[in-house]
């Protein structure tokens, strides 16, 4: 998942509007894009696992 983000991340600043931003500001949007994507996955995880076990 994390090469994903790195990966849309780089094709972002080669091809895409997030060139025009600092870098700075683009490093920190994909933080949080990760983290978001990061807890999305541990929900999905946990709510898979309570569902299965009834």
């Amino acid at each position: 998942m994390l090469f994903l983000v790195a990966a849309l991340m780089l094709l972002g600043v080669v091809l895409g509007t997030v060139a025009h931003a600092p870098l700075t500001i683009t490093a920190v949007l994909a933080a949080v894009i990760a983290v978001w994507l990061g807890v999305f996955a541990i929900r999905e995880h946990h709510g898979r696992r309570r569902t299965s076990a009834d």
